[in-house]
């Protein structure tokens, strides 16, 4: 029976140590093209449910994409206020 609750307590501790340790969520990411060398196709929010085939980016590398004239999404208005 302690055995039981040490390996539960230690599940937790490591999913506790896990959840802090994992990067932050991106705020924007990029939407790539089709093919190794194409450009940007759109720029979503994270978590954007239109949003395939993405890396993530900072909120710079958003905005400039967009100055750039990459297509911001529709769906989830990564578009500066």
């Amino acid at each position: 029976m302690d055995a039981a609750i040490a390996t539960a307590e230690q599940r937790e501790a490591e999913q506790q140590r896990g959840e802090e340790q994992r990067p932050p969520t991106p705020d924007r990411v990029v939407e790539r093209g089709i093919g190794q060398a194409a450009p940007p196709a759109e720029v979503h929010v994270s978590g954007c449910h239109m949003a395939r085939n993405t890396r993530p980016v900072t909120r710079e590398q958003a905005l400039q994409a967009l100055v750039a004239g990459v297509r911001a999404c529709i769906h989830c208005r990564p578009d500066p206020p």
